[in-house]
């Protein structure tokens, strides 16, 4: 079975976890490709093997049966960006924090890649944003797996965002910026600014002003399927773009349309596994404060 492998830069305290996920790998006669950071990041510890293949983001990417994120959430959202359209499965393993995407703990790690082997697991499909702009932006990572945000840049005052829905006017947000999210992003900065949360396969998007000047404007959901168009304004003529945790500098002129991706992510889920779950053991959720 083939491998592939991403993670985050290593601290001391994580090299004997890792060298024992690449162990068990081997021990399992998986051919194990790796990023080409995770390599230096391997290399600085001393862990090599000349029996490793190595892959670059953004060139062609091996054939590979089954991805694997070593870190925390944000490394899994770095992980979708190495996959792209490919649609490769993808496991969370996480050594973070919270890990809400990157489920499986460190004491899960080995049952959990014995699971991976034998191919004992189901897909759970996410939807993706897609970007598209007027001007050159992103490059060809213009997807996102949780959310597109339009920003006031630095301290500036609120900007307006001028919002459509397949062509017809929904709104200007006088506001600090705007989240369009997806529903795995719900649980996101979107929720911390007041969005519902939205179950993965309900096939919706999340728009949700952040700050906003006006109470009267509360967050809105609507279909994955609509064209979501926006254009903003303000004293500033600078505004910052964000597709998860990479961000660019766009100016008033720059017209920005959001649409569902073409493919989705495959995110493995294991038996037991469920969104539910991970809800009430991550956020807490329904847990009941007096008890």
């Amino acid at each position: 079975m083939k491998i592939a492998v991403h993670g985050k830069e290593l601290t001391r305290q994580e090299v004997g976890f890792v060298r024992h996920v690449l162990d068990v790998l081997a021990r399992s006669n998986a051919r194990i490709f790796l990023s080409d950071s995770f390599l230096t990041s391997l290399k600085k510890h001393h862990i090599e093997n000349a029996a490793w293949k190595v892959y670059v983001p953004g060139q062609k990417l091996p054939a590979v049966d089954a991805f694997l994120s070593i870190g925390g959430d944000g490394t899994l959202l770095q992980t979708i960006t190495h996959i792209g359209a490919a649609e490769i499965p993808v496991m969370g393993i996480n050594t973070g924090r919270l890990g809400f995407l990157a489920t499986i703990s460190k004491e899960e790690t080995e049952a959990a890649l014995e699971k991976i082997m034998k191919q004992d697991f189901k897909l759970d499909q996410r939807a993706l944003l897609q970007l598209k702009s007027n001007k050159k932006i992103f490059g060809k990572l213009n997807f996102a797996l949780n959310d597109f945000t339009l920003m006031k840049k630095g301290s500036s005052s609120m900007i307006t965002v001028h919002t459509f829905i397949d062509g017809e006017f929904l709104n200007s947000y006088w506001a600090d910026g705007i989240i369009i999210a997806t529903p795995t992003g719900s649980t996101g900065y979107s929720l911390s600014c007041g969005g519902p949360l939205v179950f993965p396969r309900s096939g919706n998007f999340v728009i949700t002003p952040v700050s906003p000047h006006n109470l009267t404007v509360r967050p809105i959901v609507v279909a994955d399927s609509s064209e979501i168009a926006l254009q903003a304004e303000g004293r500033s003529n600078k505004f910052l773009a964000t597709l998860d945790s990479r961000f660019t500098e766009i100016d008033r002129n720059t017209r920005l349309t959001i649409t569902r991706a073409p493919f989705r992510a495959n995110l493995v889920q294991l038996e037991g596994q469920h969104y539910f779950k991970t809800l009430r053991q991550k956020l807490n959720w329904g847990l009941d404060i007096r008890n």
